[in-house]
Order: structure tokens, then C-alpha cells, then sequence
């Protein structure tokens, strides 16, 4: 009994935590039955590599995650987080470049199912994938926040956005992946290199126009949620405005 209501005050304390966590899981399960239910119609694994791609974007949030968790300990913050933080900063443009997958629809949408029922399995897939990184980057940004300051930590936003754009790009168009700066680092920085010592002009248009959009879904999200939290906040700094509120009400209808 103890123990189970240790877990129920736990649960009930962090219980938007958990809502986050068990809706990102029911929306990945979702996506990996559209994904089998269209194999199984079609006789075709088209879509089949969104399974692997929300893996992947899977990977910066458990990263981000354990990295807050442990942030609170000094020893953590000066030496496991740099290590974290790094793997991180290579599999985090993993979740948004998911993004990049709904141009798939314009190639061979409908082909073998439906079209409508292929752009709910990418939609879902990317905005899952996109949700990953908007909640990994915002552990991240609270890591920095406590540990520098908010300037710091807005800035750092900004950078990661306009890198994880930059590294969609190599992603779909160069057909590198986080695996391959971590098996061939010299050969990976070379081409990165020449590319970022050549741009092309697909390639600004393409980094400026995802560092936006990414931005933009971002600043929203963290926007709307501590809107919440100031309602929250200035309700219970005024209780007595609203129990003064109550009499006059009753009054009212009485009169």
C-alpha cells in the first residue's frame, strides 16, 4: 500500500509529464499500425522506413531526458552532460527531419492505398518526430537556463534550429546520417565542409526556410504552454477576487 501510494503522489505530481510520455508512445505505436496495416493491405513496405526515422527521433528526447534528470547533480552537469550533450547535438536533427518525409506524398502518394490515408501516416509520423525534438530542445534549453542564464539558453535555441536545419539538408539531399560521423568523422567533416564553404543556393533556401518553420512551431508551443501557467499562477495569487466575486453572483440571481 505504501509503495503504491507513493507511486499515485508521484504520478499525480509530474502527472503532465506522464501525459506527455504516454502520448508521444500512443501516437508512435499509432504511426507503426498505419505503417503495418498499409504493408499488410498493399503487399508493400512503402513507409515502412517512418518506423526507422521515429526511432531515430526517439533518440534525442531519451537523451535529453536522462540529461535534465541528472542535471540537478553538479558531478553530472561538469562531466556526463557534455558527453550527453554532444550525442545529442549529432541524432537531434533526426526528429525534425521527419518534416522532410511528407515530400514523399508529391513522388508516389496513393500508390497501392489510398492518398488520404498516406498523408495521415506521414502527417502523424513527422509531427511525432517534430514534437521529439521541440520537447528534447526545450530539456535542453532548461538545462542551460539554470546552469548560465535565459540569454544563453535562447541563443542556444536559435543556433540548434538553424544546425538541425543544415543537418535535414545533408540528411535528405546528401544522404549523410548521425552514423556517419560517428564511423567516419573526418571523411563526414570534409564533406560537411565543402558544403558549408560552398553553399548552394537550395541549400541557404532550405536552412533559412527550416530554421524559421522550426522556430516558429517552437516559440508557439512555449508560448502557449506558460500562458497556461500564468492563468494558473494569477488565479491563485487573487482567490480573494474570486470568492468576492461569488456573494454579488448570488445576489444577483436572487434579485
Amino acid at each position: 500500500m505504501i509503495i503504491m501510494n507513493k507511486l499515485k503522489n508521484y504520478i499525480y505530481r509530474n502527472r503532465h509529464n506522464v501525459a506527455v510520455f504516454v502520448l508521444l508512445n500512443l501516437a508512435c505505436v499509432t504511426c507503426i499500425g498505419l505503417v503495418f496495416a498499409r504493408v499488410a493491405y498493399t503487399d508493400s513496405t512503402r513507409h515502412a522506413g517512418l518506423i526507422w526515422n521515429l526511432f531515430l527521433a526517439w533518440i534525442p528526447f531519451i537523451l535529453a531526458y536522462f540529461a535534465h534528470a541528472i542535471s540537478w547533480r553538479k558531478i553530472a552537469l561538469y562531466i556526463v552532460i557534455p558527453v550527453i550533450a554532444f550525442l545529442w547535438l549529432i541524432f537531434f536533427p533526426n526528429a525534425p527531419y521527419m518534416l522532410t518525409d511528407l515530400q514523399d506524398l508529391a513522388r508516389a502518394g496513393g500508390v497501392g492505398a489510398p492518398l488520404w490515408y498516406d498523408v495521415i501516416i506521414v502527417v502523424w509520423c513527422s509531427w511525432t518526430g517534430t514534437l521529439l525534438g521541440i520537447i528534447s530542445l526545450y530539456l535542453m534549453q532548461d538545462i542551460i537556463f539554470r546552469t548560465i542564464n535565459r540569454w544563453v539558453g535562447w541563443v542556444f535555441v536559435f543556433v540548434i534550429s538553424a544546425a538541425s536545419s543544415f543537418g535535414m539538408y545533408i540528411g535528405r539531399f546528401v544522404r549523410l546520417n548521425s552514423w556517419d560521423i560517428l564511423q567516419n568523422p573526418s571523411e563526414t567533416a570534409m564533406e560537411i565542409l565543402g558544403l558549408v564553404i560552398d553553399p548552394s543556393m537550395r541549400l541557404a533556401a532550405f536552412t533559412v526556410l527550416y530554421t524559421f518553420f522550426f522556430l516558429f512551431v517552437f516559440l508557439l508551443l512555449y508560448s502557449f504552454s506558460h500562458m497556461l501557467v500564468e492563468q494558473t499562477t494569477r488565479l491563485r495569487e487573487t482567490p480573494e477576487q474570486l470568492a468576492s466575486t461569488q456573494p454579488s453572483n448570488t445576489t444577483s440571481l436572487r434579485a
